[in-house]
């Protein structure tokens, strides 16, 4: 068995693993590399390999740097199945959808410019139609339940407790008269967040892919999330403001709306309007609403009491783009939650327009910010910002609140390694993480008595 590494190599986006096993060819995920523009474009258009040689696909979760570019995929010739757990498969419906529609815009944007210049059009990287066709494909999977892959290569999904339907997926594999244990991680979540299950362990393995995001970083405790956003809201409110939140369609808007439910159950939030304006985060939490099957305990006693977890007598769901474009009109203090997370799309970019120069207003953050994201450089703190082409000074608060992070951090990526048997451990290939955070990551897991610990590069590749 041979693993190479496509994705999400010393990198935090476009999770890609290909797996060579007797003769057939597995995909852990198939993610859009999300970056610079050319470089994103270049690497998302054309796979390492082709398409067709790829036997099946098995997908961790639906965030798009993980599902985004199976269209891509099955647009350039894979026909065969994709393995998910069925809350995947439900929200990769809605996602892969949005995602082809952007492609669509933005190819079209891009080819009224071209024109004006006399060059020849340009494609979508694919389209809703191909995001329908990549659907076809997808086979829901249980958690907990054995699923055969290949004929020498079974799976099974454990719950990753990151988002909605999130799995971390333990591979068995025969070949050449003997049986390997190679475990995945996915994306692991944290313990005690909202809404969503702790992260279960998947059991013993020989090799291990991890995910490093926050290797080396301590997030602020589950339980100061409340304190701390009433007391950025309160701040805000008393000089008349309002809070402006770049938030993930799926996963992050909904911990943030549970979470804000909750505080108004205790009688800690003040009574101002708040507005979700992101078309697929409304779907998305009507997906949510569909799986409890995937909730903590503390979630189904709010189901259980007839309370929607995601509803609230202030919060106001918006779809059209007649009533996003009135929140502009809005005096007074407010909050709107709008995608996208990092600030790179999306109806954010016009609330943050509207907003930014404002220095009643606060911006909170409440996700990752990768690197040449306009989603940084508002958490450095930078005076000036580009927003649809135009510099605009930045007056606005910026806070930061990792500890709405759906990402495990050092300490607890450091735990559930630590579950493995050191003696049956025999490699861990650490993934999904800058290469400092790798790093981190992986001299904590030495001092640990995990001796080899690699972090692979783009295209290398491992026997096992």
């Amino acid at each position: 068995m041979e693993i190479e590494f496509r994705g999400a190599a010393r990198t935090v986006t476009g999770s890609m693993h290909v797996l060579h096993i007797a003769g057939t060819t597995v995909l852990l995920d198939c993610g859009l590399f999300q970056g610079k523009r050319d470089e994103s474009n270049a690497r998302n258009r054309t796979f390492p390999f082709d398409p067709r040689s790829i036997t099946a696909v098995v997908l961790s979760h639906a965030h798009i740097d993980h599902s985004g570019n199976l269209p891509g995929l099955v647009k350039q010739g894979y026909t065969g199945p994709i393995f998910s757990t069925l809350a995947t498969r439900d929200l990769c419906g809605i996602m892969l959808a949005d995602s082809g529609s952007i492609q669509e815009k933005d190819a079209e944007f891009l080819n009224r410019k071209l024109s004006k210049l006399h060059q020849p059009p340009v494609e979508p990287l694919y389209t809703a139609s191909d995001a329908g066709a990549a659907m076809k494909l997808f086979r829901g999977v249980p958690y907990g339940t054995p699923f055969q892959v290949t004929p020498n290569l079974t799976a099974e999904f454990f719950d990753a407790g990151h988002i909605l339907g999130s799995a971390s997926v333990k591979l068995t594999i025969k070949e050449n008269g003997t049986t390997k244990k190679l475990g995945f991680t996915g994306d692991l979540g944290r313990r005690d967040m909202p809404i969503l299950r702790d992260p279960v362990f998947m059991g013993d393995v020989e090799a291990l892919i991890s995910e490093s995001t926050y290797g080396g970083k301590v997030h602020d405790p589950p339980e100061d999330m409340g304190n701390a956003l009433v007391a950025d809201l309160s701040r805000t409110i008393g000089r008349g403001g309002k809070i402006i939140v770049p938030a993930f369609s799926v996963g992050r808007t909904q911990d943030l709306v549970y979470s804000l439910h909750q505080l108004a159950d205790a009688g800690k939030l003040a009574r101002i309007p708040i507005f979700v304006d992101s078309p697929l985060a409304v779907n998305a939490t009507d997906i949510y609403r569909e799986h409890p099957e995937c909730f903590d305990d503390d979630t189904y006693k709010v189901i259980q009491s007839n309370r929607d977890p995601f509803g609230l007598g202030q919060l106001r769901y918006i779809r059209s783009v007649e009533e996003s474009i009135k929140l502009n009109e809005l005096k007074g203090p407010c909050m709107i939650i709008s995608a996208s997370g990092m600030c790179e799309a999306g109806r954010i970019l016009h609330h943050l327009a509207n907003n930014i120069e404002d220095s009643r207003n606060t911006i909170l953050i409440v996700g990752y910010q990768a690197e040449h994201t306009l989603g940084k450089r508002l958490v450095d703190q930078e005076d000036e910002v580009k927003i649809f082409g135009k510099i605009y000074r930045r007056k606005a608060e910026v806070v930061v609140h990792n500890a709405f992070s759906a990402h495990a951090d050092g300490n607890e990526l450091m735990a559930y390694i630590g579950q493995f048997k050191k003696s049956g451990l025999s490699k861990v290939f650490l993934v999904h993480g800058e290469y400092v955070r790798a790093g981190d990551l992986q001299r904590g897991l030495n001092e640990r008595g995990y001796a080899s610990v690699e972090i692979p590069e783009r295209g290398q590749k491992f026997g096992l």
